[in-house]
């Protein structure tokens, strides 16, 4: 089953549409809401907070500062 290119969603079969640009790019939608805010809004699954893509980026975020943080403060020694 396809991926929504914009948000992340899986696709069953019967559901969504497929949109092809003139180069050959193929592109799924699960529904218009998200056709419409990729092509005509131009905008990212991953910025917005209704979107799978979004929790699975914020998600990645928070690892990162945190592991970050923890190098951060193995690096440095306790002051007394």
């Amino acid at each position: 089953m396809p991926k929504c290119s914009f948000s992340g969603k899986e696709i069953p079969k019967g559901k969504g549409m497929m949109y092809v640009k003139k180069d050959g790019t193929v592109y799924y939608f699960y529904d218009s809401k998200c056709r419409n805010n990729f092509l005509n809004l131009k905008r990212e699954g991953r910025r917005q907070k209704w979107t799978p893509a979004y929790r699975e980026f914020q998600a990645l975020q928070t690892r990162r500062a945190e592991k970050s943080a923890a190098s951060e403060s193995a690096a440095k020694p306790a002051k007394k």
